[in-house]
C-alpha cells in the first residue's frame, strides 16, 4: 500500500531529515539512501523498517543536514616536503612554471583528512525514534487508503452476492428449454424412443448441471469475506478467499448452458478479479 511520513531530529549539533516513501509491492523491498555515518546501522534500521511497515516497496531517506563537530586536519610538513620535491622535479623535467603544482599536493592522500565521526547511543536511539515517527505517519496514510478499498470491497462483494439472486430466474427455464431442445431432435430421428428412459437421462444429466450447491458456497464465502475484513493485517487471508470465490464463479460458469447466467458469471468474475488486483498490495 502507498504512504509517506517524515521526521526531523535535532541532537548533538546535527539536523537529521528522515522520509519514508511506501508503494505498492507483493513482498517487502527496501530501498535506502542514507548517511554514510549511518552506513554501519543500515542492517539495523532495515530490521525496524520490516517491523513497522510489514510490506511494500519502501524506500528510506536518511540526510544529515548540520554537523558541528567535524574537524579538517592539514599534514604541513608533509605537504611542505612533497612541493619541494614537485618543484625540483618540475624543473628537472623542463615543466612548465605556470603548472599548479599546489592543487595536485591537495590531492594526495594523508595531506587533508578529515575526523571519522561516529554516532553516539544518544543520537542513535534519537534517530530510531524519528524513523518510527516517520513510519506511523505512512500507516495513517495506509490506512486511509484500506478505508477506502473497504468500501469499495464491500460493494463488490454486495454485487456478486446480488447477481447470485439474479442467476435464480434463468435456472428452472434452462432446463426446461434443455428438455424442449432434447425431444425435438430426437423426433427428427427415424427411430421411436423410451419417454421413460429419457426421462431417466434427462435427470442424471441435468444432476450434473445443478449449481445449488455452488451458489450457496459461494454466498458462504462473500459472507466469510465481509467478516474477515475486520480483523488486522487479513490481506493475504482475503486474497484466498477470493481464489475460493473466483473457483466457485467458474463452476457456476461451466455449468451454466444458459446465455443469460453466462453474462451474469462475466460480470461475477469482472468484479472479482478487480478485488484479486487490488488484494495483491494489501497487509
Amino acid at each position: 500500500m502507498t504512504g509517506f511520513g517524515k521526521a526531523t531530529v535535532n541532537c548533538e549539533g546535527k539536523t537529521i531529515a528522515i522520509e519514508i516513501r511506501s508503494l505498492n509491492s507483493k513482498q517487502l523491498d527496501i530501498v535506502t539512501r542514507i548517511s554514510a555515518l549511518l552506513r554501519e546501522k543500515e542492517n539495523e534500521i532495515r530490521s525496524l523498517i520490516n517491523k513497522e511497515l510489514e510490506r511494500g516497496k519502501i524506500e528510506i531517506v536518511v540526510y544529515i543536514e548540520k554537523t558541528d563537530n567535524q574537524t579538517i586536519a592539514i599534514e604541513e610538513d608533509l605537504a611542505k616536503a612533497y612541493f619541494e620535491k614537485l618543484t625540483k622535479l618540475s624543473k628537472l623535467v623542463n615543466n612548465p612554471v605556470n603548472t599548479d603544482i599546489f592543487a595536485q599536493i591537495l590531492r594526495i592522500p594523508d595531506v587533508i583528512s578529515t575526523s571519522k565521526e561516529i554516532i553516539s547511543e544518544n543520537l542513535w536511539g534519537e534517530l530510531l525514534k524519528g524513523i518510527i515517527i516517520a513510519c506511523d505517519e505512512v500507516n495513517r496514510f495506509r490506512e486511509i487508503e484500506g478505508t477506502i478499498l473497504q468500501k469499495d470491497f464491500s460493494t463488490r462483494i454486495l454485487l456478486i452476492s446480488n447477481m447470485i439472486k439474479d442467476i435464480t430466474p434463468f435456472e428452472k427455464n434452462r432446463i426446461i428449454e434443455f428438455k424442449k431442445k432434447i425431444i425435438e431432435n430426437l423426433e427428427t430421428l427415424p427411430i421411436k424412443y423410451d419417454p421413460n428412459r429419457l426421462e431417466q437421462e434427462l435427470f442424471f444429466y441435468l444432476e450434473k448441471l445443478d449449481i445449488t450447491e455452488e451458489k450457496v458456497r459461494l454466498r458462504k464465502h462473500c459472507n466469510y469475506f465481509l467478516e474477515t475484513m475486520k480483523e488486522k493485517s487479513a490481506g493475504k487471508k482475503l486474497g484466498f478467499i477470493v481464489q475460493e470465490i473466483g473457483r466457485e464463479i467458474n463452476t457456476i460458469g461451466s455449468k451454466a448452458n444458459d446465455f443469460n447466467i453466462q453474462q451474469i458469471v462475466v460480470l461475477m468474475k469482472d468484479e472479482a478479479e478487480k478485488m484479486k488486483e487490488q488484494l495483491a498490495n494489501i497487509l
